[in-house]
This record gives structure tokens, C-alpha cells and sequence, in this order.
């Protein structure tokens, strides 16, 4: 008889997970809280676009369900609930303790429990472990186990799929651990690499995307000086990149729930042990204030050559060629642009959007040759936008419409527009 494997969250972590593993002929069991989501799979529909239910006949193969008693069952569960952050950026964790009654309530008895959410060093042992004693009245290591797997997926990438990253795994015990890395030994190909204690395991996970971000703020923070003293970033990139270990990042807006999030769960542990965070939290803010510095350029610019108001931005997701749109920065380049005046147009045919909820600006669906812009801004350098040509973007603007390639996709020496602008 198959093990029996329950994923909590069924968003992009969660759904390749439960595909995975019901590759391997594990009983999967898919639970989320959201009806809507439930009910969307089961008819092989996927709002996030990570994969094509319809020719895998996910709802066949997969129990999907809001039932949390289906739990009670499984010999694993797997939380991939979100961990965002609140208005004040501490971590958020209404989700995961909400995960954690759940289980409590409908643990099954010697269940092995793995946390892969994001979350701070300590919080699984600190926090979860003791609301699931709590509602279950079950000891850990005595009546079940724990682990802690940090999730590694990266939206839009086909190359870093689930099954070709080397996994992360840890346990509450010998016996857990050697479970755990036996289960995901199943679904993914490389080496698993086992970390001495959970703590160890959530920090790995806490520092792999605040390298990333401080990375990029550095890059960021360059390239406004490179702009001052009129120095073409990209440039600069591509000449320094000649050496053999430097590391490549380029200028983005960091938005998204991994790289935009995570480094504040790490501070915010830092805090409560009262170390304060000089150079996380600092890369943190250059990275959030560069919305509103790329708006000032484009404004000021705008202002200059006595342009009209009217904008067209091309990308909204947080980053190329996917369709997840939460904590996008582009959202504060329109602040910003509503703040003086600017009407704005988002054409974006990847991106998926509620636009019942749209207040401040435009969403189109389709690019119309007719209407002329004052200024265009690649926001996001989706692969779409490379294909369609700058001839026939350009096109979209009026005699004097400024054409700010932010991403550099375009090379510059192939457009012929005085008023073109790359950092």
C-alpha cells in the first residue's frame, strides 16, 4: 500500500510538490483552504499557470480537498503555506500557525510533519512544534515528528525545476531525518543534503535570498551613480563580468515573495537576539527606494522636454516572464507616477490581475497602434516585449515620446531615437 502524502497549500510550491510526488505512485492528498483554488483544480484549471492540468489530468490523479479531517490519514504532511510580511515588515505568520492547529487537531498518529514555507531560524521548533503539541495533545518525537525543507522553487524557471535542486532537509530526530530524506529522495534527482538541526536548515533558507537581495542593491545602488555621472550601466556590467569571479547581477525592482520578503524574517530574529542588521536591512531599503528613483528620472525627463502625461508601462509582474504579480514593484512606480499627474497605461499579457480592482491606472489588453504615448518604460523585460521589436514599440509613442528601456533589452546601438534612455 502507498504511502499516504498530504500537501497544505496548494499555490507554487505546493502544486509541483503534489505532481511530483504522485510521479513517484505516492497517494497524494492536496488540501488548501480556499474553495475557489479546490475547485479550480479539480476542473484542471491553474490560475497560476505552473502547469498544464489538462494534460495530466491533475483532479484524476490527485485528492484535492478543504476537508482537513482527510489529514488524519496521511504518514507525511507537507506545509507550503505562505509567510509574507505585515505593513511593518515582521513576518506574518497567520497561515502557518493557522497550518499548525489544523494538524494539531487531525494529526495522525507517528505522522511526520515538513515545514517548507519560509520562515525565521527557530520558528519551527519556537512556534509550530508547540501549537501542534497543543491542539493535539501529542508529544514530538513520541507521537510525531517534524522536519524542515526549505522550498527552492523559482517561478518561471524550466531549467531549476523542483526535481533538479538539490534539496534541503533536516529532522526533530534520527528516525524523522532518515524518513524524510528516504521520501524526498524519490521525487528529486540530485543529492539530498541533510543539515545537522532544523535551525540549520531555516537559516540556510533565510540567508539564500537576503545574498541575493544585497547582491542586487548593490548593483542597484551603482547604477544611480553610473547614471550621474552618465555612465551606461550595462556597459559596465558586461566589462567587469570579463572577470572570472565576478558575480553578475543586474539593476531590477525587487518585489515578489521570496527576495522581497525573506531578508525580514532573518532581521527580524536578529532583532530579537539584538543584533541589528546594518548591511541586510540596508540593501532592504536601497532596493525598495528604487521605484520611486527610476520614477524621478523618467518624471524629471519627461518635465524637461515638456512632454504630455500620458504613459504606457510595459510589464507588471515582479519579474520576467511569469504571471505572479504580488508585491510587484512596479505598483510603486505608478504611485509615483499618479502622485504628479501622469495617466497610465500597464500592457502586460502575461501578468494575471484582478482588474475589478484597478483604481489608479489602466490595464489593456491589447496594444492599439492609434493611441499615441508621451512616455514608454519597460518595466519588466518579459521575452514578449523582445520579440515584438523596438521599431514597432517605439511606434507607440508620439514624435517626442521618451522610451526608457529600464531592463536593457534592447541593444542600444539598434534604436535610432534621441529620446531613448537606458541606465
Amino acid at each position: 500500500m502507498p504511502e499516504k502524502v498530504a500537501i497544505m497549500g496548494l499555490g507554487y510550491v505546493g502544486l509541483p510538490l503534489a505532481e511530483a510526488f504522485k510521479k513517484k505512485n505516492f497517494d497524494v492528498i492536496g488540501f488548501d483552504i480556499s474553495k475557489s483554488r479546490i475547485s479550480d483544480l479539480k476542473n484542471n484549471i491553474d490560475k497560476n499557470s505552473q502547469l498544464s492540468l489538462k494534460k495530466i489530468n491533475f483532479s484524476k490523479k490527485i485528492t484535492l480537498t478543504t476537508d482537513e479531517t482527510v489529514l488524519k490519514k496521511c504518514d507525511y504532511i507537507i506545509v507550503t503555506v505562505p509567510t509574507p510580511i505585515d505593513k511593518n515588515n515582521n513576518p506574518d505568520l497567520k497561515m502557518l500557525k493557522k497550518s499548525c492547529k489544523i494538524i494539531g487537531k487531525n494529526i495522525f498518529k507517528k505522522s511526520i510533519i515538513i515545514f517548507e514555507s519560509t520562515v525565521f531560524p527557530g520558528c519551527t521548533e519556537e512556534i509550530c512544534v508547540p501549537l501542534i503539541e497543543k491542539f493535539s495533545k501529542k508529544k514530538m518525537n513520541k507521537n510525531f515528528y517534524v522536519g524542515y525543507s526549505p522550498e527552492r522553487i523559482n517561478v518561471g524557471d524550466k531549467k531549476h525545476s523542483l526535481e533538479n535542486i538539490k534539496k534541503i532537509v533536516s529532522g526533530s530526530n534520527q528516525f524523522s531525518l532518515k524518513k524524510i530524506v528516504k521520501l524526498y529522495s524519490k521525487i528529486i534527482k540530485p543529492k539530498i543534503h541533510i543539515c545537522s538541526t532544523i535551525k540549520v536548515a531555516e537559516s540556510a533558507k533565510a540567508i539564500e535570498n537576503a545574498q541575493r537581495d544585497i547582491n542586487i542593491a548593490f548593483v542597484n545602488e551603482v547604477a544611480k551613480i553610473f547614471y550621474k555621472l552618465n555612465i551606461n550601466t550595462n556597459e559596465v556590467l558586461k566589462a567587469a563580468s570579463t572577470k572570472w569571479n565576478f558575480l553578475n547581477f543586474e539593476p531590477g525592482l525587487v518585489g515578489g515573495h521570496c527576495i522581497g520578503v525573506d531578508p525580514y524574517y532573518l532581521t527580524y530574529k536578529a532583532k530579537k537576539s539584538g543584533i541589528n542588521s546594518k548591511v541586510i536591512l540596508s540593501g532592504r531599503n536601497t532596493n525598495d527606494q528604487m521605484p520611486i528613483f527610476l520614477a524621478k528620472i523618467f518624471i524629471d525627463k519627461m518635465k524637461a522636454k515638456k512632454n504630455g502625461k500620458n504613459i504606457l508601462i510595459l510589464g507588471l509582474s515582479f519579474k520576467e516572464n511569469v504571471s505572479d504579480t504580488r508585491n510587484s514593484k512596479v505598483f510603486e512606480l505608478i504611485k509615483s507616477f499618479n502622485k504628479n499627474k501622469f495617466k497610465v497605461d500597464v500592457f502586460d499579457p502575461i501578468a494575471k490581475i484582478d482588474t475589478n480592482k484597478i483604481k489608479n491606472f489602466k490595464f489593456i489588453q491589447k496594444l492599439n497602434n492609434k493611441k499615441k504615448y508621451d512616455g514608454i518604460f519597460i518595466a519588466v523585460g518579459h521575452d514578449i516585449f523582445l520579440r515584438l521589436g523596438s521599431k514597432k514599440l517605439i511606434k507607440l509613442g508620439n514624435k517626442n515620446c521618451l522610451f526608457f528601456d529600464f531592463k536593457n533589452i534592447f541593444l542600444r546601438k539598434s534604436i535610432k531615437n534621441y529620446n531613448f534612455l537606458q541606465l
